[in-house]
């Protein structure tokens, strides 16, 4: 069995990073594999690399000093990659990627065709937290490990409300939470807890949805107009499309962000049967059975009646 330590035990400097706008269980799968490796081999240099750090995951790093927002200048002799499907999600860590003596890719979607000279894959893993564990020696979990992983998995399993929730991520879980793990704070932080400002643009984007299909598909957007009048950053985005899904009799949601002009970034969720990681690969996107998302060029109506269209064929 492959495991974490393995996969390190040759490299001095590894470099740890994730796919651009890191959501929770890329966060969690970076900052899990620094306190491990870290206990496991302390004289190696390890450094976590993110293009930004969400608020509502600080409590994980609260000081940052695990996590810079400014790409590291070492060449590594490790490079792995979480959560990221494909080596143009990289960002600017693809330079990294390119110069590193080994690459290894550890992930969770059904897109990731692996590009990386080690892949490990699990298609059927809640989430890249669930794959991670896998690869750990539970008796040298920590308990800073164990809430990173545990924060991962909660996000990508919708606190395990989600299909992609099995009885091995739900036993994965209770190891996690033996170990001591504030679980409670940690759900409330990254799923309740809002600014007043998340909360103003919350209930402006729910003003703007639409009903279509018959009330099977709701449609949401924030324009760059709203974002401004609120002071709002793509922090204060997440979790909007989760409130726009669980409106009843919805089947499909769609929630378009503004990125530039006639640019939009699209977040699809669906609820039973349709696969919008279809829809998200046919605009050159990825993501999951449930989950997905893509960006699009044109007018926000282009946009809509295009993603509508592909829906509909599923319908």
């Amino acid at each position: 069995m492959t495991r974490l330590e393995d996969i390190a035990i040759e490299a001095d400097n590894i470099i740890i990073t994730g796919h651009k706008r890191p959501d929770g269980d890329c966060i969690g799968a970076c900052i899990a594999t620094y306190h491990y490796l870290s206990k496991v081999y302390p004289e190696k240099n390890i450094e976590v690399y993110l293009e930004n750090m969400p608020s509502r995951f600080l409590f994980l790093d609260p000081l940052m000093e695990i996590v810079s927002t400014v790409l590291p200048k070492v060449q590594p002799g490790l490079f792995i990659a979480f959560d990221c499907s494909s080596p143009d999600m990289l960002g600017m860590a693809i330079t990294l990627f390119n110069n590193s003596k080994m690459t290894v890719c550890i992930d969770h979607h059904t897109s990731n065709k692996g590009y990386a000279e080690k892949n490990i894959i699990d298609t059927q893993a809640s989430s890249t937290c669930e794959v991670l564990y896998g690869l750990m020696d539970n008796g040298i979990i920590c308990k800073k490990t164990a809430e990173a992983l545990y924060t991962g998995i909660a996000f990508d399993s919708g606190i395990f409300s989600y299909s992609n929730t099995s009885k091995k991520t739900m036993e994965i879980a209770g190891n996690l939470m033996e170990k001591g793990i504030p679980f409670w704070e940690d759900i409330d932080k990254c799923f309740y807890q809002r600014t007043y400002t998340q909360t103003q643009l919350l209930g402006r984007t729910l003003l703007t949805s639409m009903l279509l299909m018959e009330g099977k598909c709701i449609v949401a957007t924030i324009t760059r107009r709203m974002m401004e009048f609120y002071g709002a950053t793509l922090d204060d985005v997440e979790g909007i499309i989760e409130q726009l899904r669980i409106t009843k009799g919805v089947e499909v949601a769609v929630l378009l962000y503004e990125t530039g002009k006639q640019e939009y970034k699209a977040s699809l969720r669906s609820n039973k049967y349709i696969d919008v990681s279809k829809i998200a690969k046919y605009f050159g996107g990825g993501g999951h059975v449930k989950a997905a998302g893509f960006t699009m060029r044109g007018s926000v109506y282009d946009v809509i009646n295009n993603i509508t269209e592909h829906i509909e064929m599923q319908l």
